[in-house]
């Protein structure tokens, strides 16, 4: 059964007498007596007198057994503000609260601190559980992070396309970069077209199908040129002599 005990109008803030009720929720009446009677603050002494006036009803109204009882719940509500001012300098004023509190508490022989324990504890593994749920997720948001910069650096160590028209292409300078003009018919203007083109090692050359040459005769400027000095076979040769057949 519970017992309820308000005291209307008390002479403090909601806010100094919420700290006060956090520290007695849940407690055997006297564990909480003991602890008002012992904190000095003014919302200690107000509690103290709602909780002894729950106990007094409990015990000579209801005739319940004050060994059994616990404080079921200690709720502070807000009540109304008294507004006076204080005067100031050049005959200005200085607004003054006053403010006043509703205290609650409710005392209960049913359930008991025995009974909050299994809560309490299920309330510590719900805690525990969410714990380990955004541990999770923060893992999962650094796992997702970090593939597309492993992507990213892949592409970067690899920097090659593949182009229908012109073949195997890079967008920038790769890290292994070959002489091009070891191949024949191939000066330092012409190795720095096709660099700006893409073609920077010998394999590329080596690549190429008869619409790449084609492809390339028209971007160069000379037709016929990459046949007649036969680029692709030097560039195979080359290719072989670096990295072995």
């Amino acid at each position: 059964m519970d017992v309820t005990s308000t005291y209307k109008f008390a002479r403090i803030s909601a806010r100094k007498a919420r700290d006060v009720a956090r520290e007695i929720q849940g407690l055997p009446v006297s564990d909480a007596l003991d602890i008002l009677n012992f904190t000095p603050r003014k919302g200690a002494e107000l509690f103290s007198k709602t909780v002894k006036t729950a106990l007094a009803d409990a015990e000579n109204n209801f005739e319940i057994s004050v060994d059994g009882l616990f404080v079921k719940s200690a709720v502070v509500g807000e009540g109304p503000t008294f507004k006076r001012f204080k005067a100031r300098a050049r005959g200005s004023a200085a607004a003054i609260r006053k403010r006043t509190s509703h205290l609650t508490v409710v005392l209960s022989n049913e359930g008991g601190p025995e009974e909050k324990a299994p809560r309490a504890a299920k309330a510590k593994g719900a805690k525990a559980a969410k714990a380990v749920a955004v541990n999770e997720e923060r893992a999962t948001k650094s796992d997702s992070k970090a593939e597309p910069v492993a992507k990213k650096e892949k592409a970067a160590s690899e920097g090659a396309r593949v182009d229908e028209a012109r073949g195997m292409v890079y967008d920038s300078r790769p890290a292994e970069v070959d002489d091009l003009e070891v191949i024949s018919g191939v000066g330092p203007v012409l190795a720095e077209k096709l660099n700006s083109i893409g073609v920077y090692r010998f394999e590329q050359i080596a690549n190429w199908t008869e619409r790449n040459v084609q492809e390339f005769d028209e971007l160069l400027s000379f037709k016929g040129r990459i046949e007649r000095e036969e680029w692709i076979e030097q560039a195979k040769a080359l290719h072989e002599d670096k990295h072995g057949k």
